[in-house]
């Protein structure tokens, strides 16, 4: 069952808002704080917007199953309440699902994509379907030091415990049902083909040592996009933009202003 309805998000507003709009939707599991380091660098300049998806940080947890149409639905009405038209989109993993969604259904929106560590499926749709359960059986707590053991390089997480125990806590402020009902909606999506629908000027960007999306899973994507540009960070896992923030910051900046509307 699709619930079609929209949630008010959670979010906050850096910036001019007369400004470009860029919008950041992180992954599943995350807060909006995962992207601190892109938020400080990038508001000087532009209109900053940082969402919680619905079950994540400060968003409500309305009753799951959620589908990626709920997902970018929930996006579609926060903008409209903004009164933002369009915006430049940056998604990592779930988030970036949720951008691939936009950019093919609603490319009016979108005035250019850069999507991280993420896949057009999430497959197969199984193991996400026994995560889900898991989690509302056992609570996400049970999961949150194996969740975050992949969004990290092992040499990072060696040398920066206070980094992964930061995250632990990041993934256990999630609700369970928020986790569980978010991933039966990457169970339930299939983005491939609508990647050629994908307009957008659009930046891939791939960790090297990430185990959940792997660059040759990013590049498919990217091969799938007329317009996009691929780039792999090393050493870099699955939260690539906090490992690797000063270049990924760059990155963004470079298709931020090759891409001003």
């Amino acid at each position: 069952m699709e619930h079609a309805l929209t949630v008010t998000l959670h979010y906050e507003q850096h910036g001019d808002p007369s400004a470009p709009t860029v919008l950041f939707l992180g992954s599943l599991g995350s807060d909006l704080s995962m992207w601190q380091s892109q938020i400080d660098a990038l508001s000087s300049t532009w209109h900053v917007v940082a969402v919680d998806h619905r079950g994540h940080g400060s968003s409500p947890t309305p009753p799951g199953p959620y589908t990626m149409s709920a997902l970018g639905a929930d996006i579609l009405a926060l903008l409209d309440s903004l009164d933002v038209q369009s915006m430049h989109y940056v998604g990592l993993s779930l988030g970036g699902a949720v951008g691939q969604w936009l950019a093919a259904n609603h490319p009016e929106r979108v005035d250019s994509l850069t999507l991280l560590c993420t896949s057009s499926a999430f497959l197969p749709a199984q193991p996400w379907l026994d995560r889900a359960r898991t989690v509302r059986a056992d609570g996400l707590g049970s999961i949150a030091a194996s969740i975050v053991s992949r969004w990290f390089s092992p040499g990072r997480a060696e040398s920066d415990p206070d980094l992964v125990s930061r995250h632990v806590a990041m993934v256990e402020g999630t609700t369970d049902e928020g986790y569980a009902a978010c991933c039966e909606a990457l169970a339930t999506w299939d983005g491939r083909d609508g990647l050629a629908r994908i307009t957008a000027p659009t930046l891939v960007i791939a960790g090297e040592e990430d185990p959940a999306t792997p660059p040759a899973v990013m590049q498919a994507l990217a091969d799938g996009i007329a317009t996009a540009e691929f780039h792999v960070v090393a050493p870099g896992a699955h939260l690539a933009n906090v490992e690797q923030a000063d270049t990924v910051t760059q990155l963004i900046t470079e298709h931020l202003k090759k891409n001003l509307s």
